[in-house]
């Protein structure tokens, strides 16, 4: 195992090309390499689907400064709504 102090559910999701929130830990290599991309955009954004940020559809819990107002997925949103919480 190349990461032996990754404690998850399904250990073959590290490395497979897709970020999962609950692996994107030091212990689990960020997700075998998978979370790389998404760290080095959104380093202080913490969230559980990370796939959910940049994917075309506005999601309210993301749509922080720190997750880049939902990898730009809210962008339009909050330009029409400017004072909306």
């Amino acid at each position: 195992e190349n990461y032996p102090d990754c404690e998850v559910e399904y250990p073959y999701d590290i490395g497979d090309d897709y970020c999962d929130g609950a692996y994107n830990t030091a212990e689990c290599g960020w997700d075998g390499g998978d979370c790389r991309e998404f760290n080095e955009n959104y380093p202080d954004c913490e969230v559980e689907y990370p796939y959910d940020i940049g994917d075309d559809y506005c999601d309210g819990a993301y749509n922080t400064a720190e997750c880049g107002w939902d990898g730009g997925d809210c962008r339009e949103f909050n330009e029409n709504y400017p004072d909306c919480e």
